[in-house]
């Protein structure tokens, strides 16, 4: 055989080849999620100090993931803005999503200002919001950059709370969190914990392009088959450990109260649909009190989760109650912030 026909026959069977992929591979199409969408900027003083946690100046570091978030948005025809608070302020008011305007918004945040003297009034900010999503119709979906740390004016929970309660379903509240301090942890926490709608933004992780990729589809798109794909048996849910948030008791207290539910809900869909055969119930105590005390307190808490999780459905079989008493603080228990942070329960896989 020629050089020439050997060459139009792998020419020919290679067309063949992409013509069967084509065949046996459905195309797919994008789906939007959500009709609306903003971006909402901490421009605190907290925010323009560098953090040793997160390796550089968390306002500059917000602005730029969210400009990497912005060019993996799809163009779904979502409407979409940018906002900031702290002080609050528009840099794109609602309009028809293109990822051209809404890199322009961001490059217009400034991110060399003064610290000091600038207070960090969260739940203000929030609470301003409100009258830009009250002209926004459909589902939206409101991705906040910040640290969580806040200290003047309204209470950001209670504010996102409120707003979860005006909006119901047609509202969800993403956290890209650089909380590096412990009462921006709980801020973070105990919002993410007001809604199972909620997706989880860690910036270290979504450094990564495949994580953000991933991020952007959770939170913004659906991808559907356009013909029917072969049968395939779904992927199982990642194995995972889930620290609750705004799970966080009383001084030795362990009965569960009517705002740890919000977080109980959503671990109990994570837990429901995930792979793993088993998981830890790990109950924390302060330092405060003996070893042996606390050993107990630790277990009740533990106990008393696992009663809740097991009381909705979830199998008993999946959970192991464990006490760690006072032994494995994660944050300092010289200050009665700390020591309240420390009661908590974390559910990890075994």
């Amino acid at each position: 055989m020629s050089i020439r026909k050997r060459l139009l026959a792998v020419a020919v069977l290679a067309a063949m080849a992409v013509l069967m992929l084509a065949v046996q591979a459905p195309a797919e199409t994008m789906k939007p999620k959500v009709d609306n969408f903003i971006l909402f900027v901490d421009h605190s003083g907290s925010m323009a100090m560098t953090s040793e946690a997160f390796k550089g100046v968390k306002i500059k570091l917000a602005k730029e993931l969210a400009t990497k978030m912005n060019a993996e948005i799809p163009e779904l025809g979502y409407t979409s803005g940018v906002n900031t608070f702290a002080p609050y302020g528009t840099q794109l008011a609602p309009t028809k999503y293109s990822t051209t305007a809404v890199a322009g918004a961001l490059a217009k945040i400034d991110t060399n200002y003064e610290i000091y003297g600038r207070n960090t009034p969260m739940g203000m900010g929030l609470s301003d919001l409100d009258a830009v999503l009250a002209k926004m119709n459909g589902k939206t979906a409101l991705i906040i950059f910040t640290d969580g740390d806040s200290n003047y004016g309204k209470d950001p929970v209670a504010e996102a709370k409120a707003l979860y309660t005006k909006y119901q379903d047609r509202l969800c509240i993403h956290v890209v969190s650089y909380a590096d301090n412990a009462r921006g942890k709980m801020v973070v926490d105990e919002i993410r914990a007001l809604s199972r709608c909620t997706v989880v933004g860690d910036p270290n992780a979504l450094a990564d392009k495949a994580a953000m990729k991933q991020y952007v589809h959770d939170v913004f798109y659906d991808v559907a088959a356009d013909a029917p794909a072969r049968s395939m048996a779904p992927a199982p849910a990642a194995c995972e450990s889930i620290t609750l948030g705004n799970m966080n008791f009383g001084f030795d207290k362990f009965a569960i109260t009517p705002d740890m539910e919000p977080a109980l809900e959503q671990a109990l869909a994570v837990l429901k649909d995930s792979s793993c055969k088993q998981f830890v119930v790990e109950g924390h105590t302060d330092s405060v009190g003996t070893v042996a005390y606390n050993q107990k307190l630790s277990e009740r808490r533990a106990n008393s989760v696992v009663k809740w999780l097991t009381g909705k459905g979830l199998a008993a079989g999946k959970l192991v109650a464990k006490g760690m008493g006072k032994l494995a603080p994660k944050f300092d228990n010289k200050t009665a912030e700390g020591r309240h942070l420390n009661r908590r329960v974390e559910i990890r896989s075994n």
